[in-house]
């Protein structure tokens, strides 16, 4: 049986992975085919994804660091007689937000490049700093320069809330970007990873000939596990662990080829021995849900959105479509494609478990507004379903409503009322990681929800009325016959119509009918 090794959570040092007896996932040959066929490169992906230790493997690459890449794809492919100076630039630590930050930033990063190739600071402003100091590599060196640039975006992405210092961020570092351009003789190659892609037009104005890789199917694995990854690499951690749950919870990120699971969930997996949300935990999207909140979007609409390749990267200060956002983040995913007219379309939904319970828990939070009451009203949600208690249930969730403040409704940034109260309680199954379909999720008023648990199936429909019940919700049900799909399961299916007060803001009806 082949050894375990150690885990190397949080490293991102490609030395020290193949120094000290680490798992490393050989990403080279990627690292390889970018070499012999282009110069400039972008690369997005979510944070934790692993950008910073396959920008260090390049670095170590054109550096010529041969023992470190022993019995690696690229090993027996590469002139190791040649070292490339290498510049790099990393926005991973530091506060942003504050005006005026991100230039000294980047002076302190040019003091470092500096001492290390012995040149003399000879100009005040950085981008002047950064073309003398390509130039003097280049005359000293007689090599072109490799310029890697990480985290590329951090500054405005930390300042997005403060718009005046992001603009001011992102107008800075237009200007320093703006130096590759210019010296493209004395540059041999140059990469930049960061979790946005903002538009060319308002960052890199000028670097037309920037390949964007994002959704190159040759590349969609560049960071990330695969399953054949986590099945020889990891074998040794597997032992004791149900393999589809390892799926289930961690998989399904697709950039347009084979999925990969994010490398920080599965090495603390592989730790704890425990299915936990352990990506979502290091960082609560607070500037996602309240740009879901902004925008009005019912969370059962969040789990199945349409877009296309344009308006995946149409993401700038002054236009960011919650579509872009989500998917740059990494908090919906390409599930399916499709060509209409000589143009590709991309269905979007959650790409795992973690995702899908996780950021419901979160929006949840924003509606109910009571941390307390929440939890223990999922507990009780989770039990009630176990024994099929429908009287429960209803009267469970008329305690949701009812421990709603009145002057939430009034505040309210979902001002539909289906669209409020359906989010309520999509996301209440949705936080508890339960099998939730959204039959129609593209008009707020005739929102389905399909239950499937405990090898039974529960088909919601939500109507607003007045103050008098009409009985419409489990009518339309019947009437559509939404439960016809379900029949060849062989399991018991219960129509559930829900009628909500718009006089009471409550549960006003809760008619079930089992078929």
């Amino acid at each position: 049986m082949t050894p375990r090794k150690r885990l190397p959570i949080g490293i991102q040092t490609f030395a020290k992975i193949r120094e000290d007896n680490y798992y490393y996932v050989d990403k080279t040959q990627l690292a390889l085919d970018l070499t012999r066929n282009g110069t400039y490169y972008f690369l997005s992906r979510p944070r934790r994804f692993g950008k910073s230790l396959f920008l260090d493997t390049l670095k170590e690459l054109f550096e010529g660091n041969e023992r470190l890449f022993q019995g690696l794809a690229v090993h027996e492919h590469w002139d190791w007689s040649v070292q490339y100076p290498v510049i790099r630039f990393s926005f991973g630590s530091g506060n942003f937000k504050n005006p005026n930050y991100l230039a000294d930033n980047i002076a302190a990063q040019l003091d470092r490049l500096e001492q290390e190739f012995g040149i003399k600071k000879q100009y005040d402003t950085c981008s002047e700093r950064f073309q003398a100091l390509i130039r003097y590599i280049k005359q000293q060196t007689g090599l072109a320069v490799v310029i890697l640039i990480d985290e590329y975006d951090k500054p405005i992405l930390d300042a997005i809330n403060t718009p005046e210092v992001a603009r001011d961020n992102r107008d800075f570092l237009r200007g320093f970007y703006s130096t590759i351009k210019d010296y493209d003789a004395h540059i041999k190659f140059a990469f930049f990873t960061g979790v946005s892609k903002f538009s060319k037009v308002s960052l890199f104005s000028g670097l037309n000939n920037l390949l964007d890789i994002t959704l190159v199917s040759e590349f969609a694995t560049i960071c990330g596990y695969t399953d054949e990854d986590i099945d020889t690499v990891f074998a040794p951690e597997l032992a004791g662990l149900d393999r589809q749950e390892i799926r289930s919870w961690y998989n399904g990120y697709h950039w347009l080829g084979a999925g990969v699971y994010n490398p920080f969930d599965i090495l603390l997996l592989f730790r704890n021995r425990q299915f936990k949300n352990y990506w979502f935990e290091t960082g609560t999207p607070t500037f996602l849900i309240d740009l879901i909140r902004a925008r009005r979007v019912a969370t059962p609409n969040l789990a199945r959105r349409n877009s296309d390749e344009e308006l995946l990267s149409s993401f700038d200060m002054d236009y960011m479509p919650l579509e872009a956002v989500m998917f740059q983040t990494g908090y919906l995913t390409i599930k399916s494609t499709k060509t209409l007219g000589g143009s590709l379309f991309y269905e979007l939904g959650y790409p795992n478990r973690e995702v899908y319970q996780s950021l419901n828990s979160a929006i949840l939070q924003q509606l109910v507004h009571n941390p307390n009451a929440q939890v223990s009203q999922r507990i009780q949600l989770y039990e009630l379903l176990v024994v099929n208690d429908l009287e429960g249930l209803k009267n469970l969730f008329q305690g949701f409503f009812s421990s709603i403040p009145y002057h939430w409704y009034n505040n309210n940034d979902i001002q539909e009322y289906e669209g409020f109260y359906a989010s309520v309680f999509y996301s209440y199954f949705a936080s508890l990681g339960l099998e939730v379909i959204v039959e129609d999720c593209t008009n707020l008023g005739r929102i389905d929800m399909t239950l499937k648990f405990n090898h039974q199936v529960y088909i919601f429909e939500f109507k607003v009325v007045e103050m008098t019940p009409k009985g419409e919700a489990l009518k339309q049900i019947k009437e559509r016959g939404y439960a016809n799909k379900y029949q060849m399961l062989n399991q018991p299916i219960y129509l559930i119509g829900v009628e909500f007060s718009k006089v009471s803001r409550n549960v006003l009806v809760f008619e079930v009918e089992k078929v």
